[in-house]
């Protein structure tokens, strides 16, 4: 019996069948590690020796010691393990940890770029040992990335709040968007008119029917400049109006539009993007799901080009379907600063197949992978661009009103569609003028200005932030998915359509960072880091060596900014026109979890608020909105600075021993309008915490809360209690037994690990 080991149970099902189609008689089996089977520790920052050269201390992924018994029974059972993991550095250092997990002596690696039955045979006539450099390439860069963001997001734990995180290529990549969006604060925008002249040619036209003719065509113009005060656009009018509008020159010029070269990586997710409206993420889920059933080459590459054969395949395709004259083969030029694969660009395996896919997302991701692929093997197209000039003025007048500015229109049509013909989305609409000579007079029906504004640099989408951080050389294929996750999941942006705007928790991280560690998360390091990283690769590097030279000048910075950065917590002066409503008194801008706030600054011994936009938060009561239905007291609803929340009776007077206990308080969801809260909601409320019960075991009590992080069960026990968040459960309905229930599964632990290669 052969073994042959993969990551994907997907994958493996699609080798096993070629397999069988390859070999009938012989005993392959194959089955799937799914992913890592082993890690470093989430835990802590001991997972690697840094005194002995940063070793790595793995450990078994939990929940793979089932995967990796079966595993291990098999290979001992096999007369062959061959390693059969994705064709990338995460692949070759996942084959290296199986190996290690079943003692494996001297293994056996084959790798191939696309699931296909010619590619299978291939990699088995020339099996490999593990290539030890690809392996140390991506251990230096998981255990550079662990060290980095133990470090960092320890720091702003401290100086920001607790439970963000930074990292080498995250911080980098936000720092980025917040660049773009001091841009947008700081654009002034300028008042400009166009001005547009609706006007008809006074040629009579052939009728297409042979009835006679017909009147003249429509034709639109534009001023050629934008007058940035009326008074301008107003004398351009009245001269159109009074003068008319001449034809002065008319120019058809041939222009090529160069075909494009098959998908990278980045190109996919940014085109999905844009045409499909698929997210980084889905695409490149969707693309691992064609990958594995065998339909398309494997999808992390920076590479643009195709192999001979495919090429050649392609070619033949395109003569047979479009003609001879369509087909040229082209190479081209990689783009990426830090181009990291030799895999081929991402192609459909059979280029014959124009459809292929269970689900819907996938049939359309794969006709967009076909078309550009064809499409790259294809003659350029040929368009005719025509534009029409006029003046204003006659022809009498010579065209004399040379003070004023032409008028213009601009046009287009498809000579030959060539690599158009393959991928019609890309092709645009056709712009036809009408036909014109230099000195025709034009009917002038309708001329007007609109007023506009210039408009800031725009935000960046998921798909403009990838292409950003390719062409700085920031990142790799297999991490733009996994930044964009990262950014949102630390709540550093938000979506607003497509665009990424910051947050202010993101805006407040990245200003600290940009201060504090302006090399580190520059474009310039980022990218030599990634040089460094692949002369690993390439075995021109030492592994332990680089981490050294990185890691100790870095620590000295992060102790020393320790030391010297305070605590992050005024964001800026208030604008001065916003006082403390409790003593009149300057404010300063604040961060809470919901967002920036105004606070005195005499805080703590003025406890005056506003929020972002200047509203007065206020602690002490208004105007009840009822009495509790069992203790009579009256209930408020109040806004702080963790949000909307209700209380139970007045705030105690006096001080010290004197002065009474604070009123019970309790958060109002955020899904409810403070406004049309009613007592009965507000008993609700009020009613948390909850006791649920004792715990059968323990004894101690199990109670159900909202806390800052959200609703929660605590079971009680000392020293320590057990707190697990409230995900689908509803925290004022749930009772005892299902509360057992959460507090029997594995508890999640906090960590920075994410499936396969998630940067920080």
């Amino acid at each position: 019996m052969k073994l042959v080991i993969v990551e994907s149970p997907a994958k493996a099902k699609t080798i096993e069948k070629y397999l069988k189609e390859i070999d009938s008689k012989g005993d392959f089996v194959v089955r799937a590690s799914v992913g890592h089977v082993r890690d470093l520790p989430k835990s802590n920052k001991k997972a690697i020796d840094i005194e002995a050269g940063f070793v790595p201390h793995y450990e078994v992924v939990p929940g793979k010691q089932k995967v990796i018994a079966e595993l291990s029974e098999l290979s001992e059972k096999s007369t062959e393990v061959l390693l059969a993991t994705d064709p990338d550095r995460e692949g070759e250092a996942i084959a290296w940890h199986i190996g290690q997990e079943l003692g494996l002596k001297k293994p056996k690696r084959i790798v191939f770029n696309e699931i296909t039955k010619e590619a299978i045979q291939q990699a088995l006539k020339n099996p490999r040992l593990i290539d030890e450099n690809l392996r140390y390439a991506q251990e230096a860069r998981r255990v550079l990335d662990r060290l980095v963001g133990y470090d960092l997001s320890g720091l702003i734990w401290k100086k920001v709040r607790y439970g963000l995180s930074a990292g080498r290529v995250q911080s980098p990549a936000l720092r980025i968007i917040m660049e773009r969006e001091r841009e947008i604060r700081a654009f002034v925008p300028e008042t400009f008119y166009v001005i547009t002249a609706a006007t008809k040619t006074l040629k009579k036209t052939a009728r297409p029917d042979g009835s006679g003719h017909s009147g003249g065509e429509d034709l639109l113009l534009t001023c050629s400049e934008e007058p940035k005060k009326k008074d301008e656009a107003d004398k351009i009018i009245a001269a159109v109006k009074k003068d008319g509008l001449t034809v002065g020159d008319v120019s058809e010029t041939e222009a090529k539009r160069t075909t494009r070269p098959p998908f990278t990586t980045s190109t996919l997710q940014q085109s999905a993007s844009s045409r499909l409206g698929y997210s980084p993420s889905n695409t490149m889920r969707i693309a691992q799901k064609l990958y594995e059933a065998g339909h398309i080459t494997y999808m992390r590459t920076d590479s643009p080009n195709l192999g001979s054969a495919a090429q050649a395949g392609i070619l033949a395709l395109v003569e047979k379907e479009f003609g001879k004259n369509y087909a040229e083969p082209h190479t081209f030029a990689q783009k990426s600063k830090n181009a990291q694969e030799a895999h081929e660009a991402i192609r459909p395996t059979h280029a014959d197949k124009q459809s292929a896919g269970t689900t819907p997302e996938q049939k359309k991701l794969y006709e967009l992978i076909w078309a550009r692929a064809v499409a790259s093997q294809m003659a350029d197209a040929k368009i005719l661009r025509t534009k029409i000039e006029a003046r204003v003025g006659s022809k009498s007048d010579l065209l004399g009103k040379s003070d004023l500015p032409a008028f213009v229109a601009n046009g287009s049509r498809i000579l030959f569609d060539g690599w158009l013909k393959a991928d019609p989305a890309a092709r645009g609409e056709d712009v036809e003028l009408p036909k014109v000579a230099a000195g025709e007079a034009l009917d002038v029906k309708e001329v007007s200005a609109e007023e506009k504004q210039t408009a800031p640099p725009p935000r960046y989408t998921e798909a403009g932030l990838i292409k950003e951080l390719e062409k700085r050389g920031i990142g790799r294929p297999s991490t733009y998915a996994s930044i964009m996750r990262t950014l949102d999941a630390r709540g550093y942006v938000a979506k607003e359509g497509r665009s990424l705007k910051p947050t202010d928790t993101g805006d407040v991280v990245s200003s600290f960072l940009e201060a504090n560690f302006p090399t580190y998360i520059s474009d310039t390091f980022t990218a030599e880091m990634e040089d460094e990283l692949d002369e690993i690769a390439d075995g021109k590097r030492e592994y332990a060596k680089t981490l050294k030279d990185f890691y100790g000048p870095f620590l000295k910075e992060v102790k020393k900014k320790d030391k010297e950065a305070g605590k992050i917590t005024d964001l800026g002066p208030a604008p001065e026109e916003f006082l403390c409503p409790a003593c009149g008194n300057a404010m300063v801008f604040k961060l809470s979890r919901q967002g920036k706030f105004m606070s005195c600054a005499r805080f703590p011994d003025c406890m005056g608020a506003r929020t972002q936009t200047g509203e007065v938060i206020s602690n002490e009561p208004s105007k009840p909105i009822g009495t509790h239905p069992d203790s009579g007291e009256n209930i408020y609803v109040l806004s702080g600075r963790f949000g909307p929340y209700v209380q139970l009776g007045e705030m105690p007077e006096g001080k010290g021993k004197t002065k009474k206990p604070k009123p019970k308080r309790s958060s109002i969801p955020k899904e409810k309008d403070p406004a049309t809260v009613t007592v009965e909601d507000a008993a609700v409320y009020l009613s948390l915490p909850r006791v649920l019960g004792e715990h059968p075991e323990t004894k101690e009590q199990i109670v159900a809360n909202i806390g800052r992080f959200g609703p929660y069960i605590a079971h009680h026990t000392k020293p320590k209690a057990d707190f697990r968040s409230l995900k689908k459960d509803d925290v004022y309905e749930i009772e005892l037994p299902r509360a057992l229930e959460i507090l029997k599964e594995e508890k999640k632990r906090r960590g920075f690990a994410k499936k396969k290669t998630e940067e920080k």
